[in-house]
């Protein structure tokens, strides 16, 4: 059915009453109007998809995806990702690293994100190939998921490099008994890293060259 707008609404409602008026032959009363349609719907802004702050994926590197986020300046800062599955192929968690500046207590950090059904006291495990494995604490949870941070140091940067896998192990409130461990491929990993902190090098260079202009403005303003 087509739908009226209110203006053409309004329209046929006085073409009907006006006809109405001028046929003096047999008075009749004028058929109600029809009811002004809904406003159709005006939508809303597009999403730009290269504003600042908008992520993408800017390339894989075997099992890992480069994400980024659109910068102001044009150097967009990146990390590592990777979706987490189980036997079944279901997703469970989401794992992302990126490496940090020198001078930091860690080489390298990581976002874990496990299910909200996950016990929390039991934190989050993880082993990389054969090397002893390291336990990491829940630091809070929202609406997408309880959120662990992981801190590597590079001797671990290292052996990711030239590892085979990462086995994750968290376990399900509902089975406390049946830990669920999930494989984190490092197929990929080192050039991905290089990639990520090449391009996190220059978002850092970027954001301090632009930090200094803006101190010096006042400066040469007052001159």
């Amino acid at each position: 059915m087509t739908r009226l707008t209110p203006a053409l609404a309004l329209l046929v409602a006085l073409s009907l009453t006006t006809a109405a008026a001028a046929d003096t032959t047999t008075p009749a009363p004028a058929p109600a109007a029809p009811a002004a349609a809904t406003a159709a719907p005006t939508g809303t802004p597009a999403v730009d998809p290269n504003a600042p702050g908008t992520p993408y994926v800017q390339s894989t590197s075997g099992d890992w995806d480069i994400r980024c986020v659109h910068s102001q300046n044009g150097h967009d800062p990146c990390q590592l990702y990777q979706l987490l599955k189980d036997q079944g192929g279901n997703s469970v968690a989401e794992f992302s690293t990126v490496g940090l500046p020198p001078g930091q207590p860690a080489a390298a950090g990581a976002t874990v994100v496990t299910p909200l059904e996950t016990l929390l006291s039991q934190q989050v495990t993880l082993q990389i190939d054969s090397l002893p494995a390291k336990v990491y604490p829940f630091l809070f949870c929202n609406a997408q998921g309880c959120v662990a941070r992981v801190g590597f140091t590079a001797d671990e940067v290292q052996a990711m490099r030239k590892g085979q896998k990462i086995t994750l192990t968290i376990y399900p409130v509902a089975a406390p008994d049946q830990p669920v461990a999930l494989t984190i491929s490092l197929k990929g990993f080192s050039a991905g890293y290089d990639t990520a902190t090449k391009a996190n090098t220059a978002a850092l260079e970027a954001a301090k060259a632009e930090a200094a202009k803006t101190g010096a403005a006042p400066a040469k303003a007052g001159n």
